[in-house]
């Protein structure tokens, strides 16, 4: 059996050997675009006991909630236009973080004004994809949209690239669902 992949100007087949094709030569560029946002959150699962959601969160579980100063870094991937001479052009890719990133986030109660969290830990991790997600539905190429990146603190950075995992195979974002979400807590 020998199954053939197309990934940006090559070919690989995959059989008893490995053939690598070359068809051209184009080369891939990333741009990335840094934007802050300010927010606050409470971590706390509805699937967790009180007494599990303070071991878990610790002081992240506060009932007052906390908040950050967020920067997210958003990864545009893709051939540079030989027209244009950009992958994307950063007013759009400015237009598109203002709509799924400051719109919704900034200056909110992530918990409270958020709908998407009303059932999803506000955990950064799921930040991360809420902001994938949006950038996606916005963008007019959302296959260019290569990593979401977010620091959280100083310390503590988490990256999405829209994979997720089905009876063990890593999958693009881009054709399955989000089978579950992952409990972590955004403390030091």
């Amino acid at each position: 059996m020998l199954l053939s992949f197309i990934l940006t100007g090559v070919i690989l087949s995959c059989g008893q050997n490995l053939r690598v094709n070359v068809m051209t030569s184009m080369p891939i560029v990333s741009l990335i675009r840094r934007e802050t946002f300010s927010a606050s959150h409470r971590l706390s699962s509805p699937h967790l006991t009180d007494k599990e959601n303070e071991e878990t969160y610790g002081k992240c579980y506060n009932p007052n909630g906390h908040g950050h100063n967020y920067v997210v870094l958003v990864t545009i991937r893709g051939v540079v236009d030989p027209k244009t001479g950009m992958v994307m052009n950063i007013h759009e890719l400015k237009k598109y973080m203002h709509s799924a990133i400051t719109l919704p986030l900034d200056h909110k109660n992530l918990d409270k004004d958020v709908p998407y969290f009303k059932n999803v830990v506000s955990t950064t991790e799921n930040l991360a994809i809420f902001i994938w997600d949006r950038l996606q539905s916005e963008m007019s190429k959302p296959e260019l949209l290569h990593e979401v990146k977010i620091l959280e603190t100083e310390k503590n950075h988490v990256v999405y690239r829209g994979e997720t995992t089905t009876n063990n195979f890593r999958c693009s974002r881009k054709l399955t669902q989000n089978m579950g979400n992952n409990i972590s807590s955004d403390s030091d």
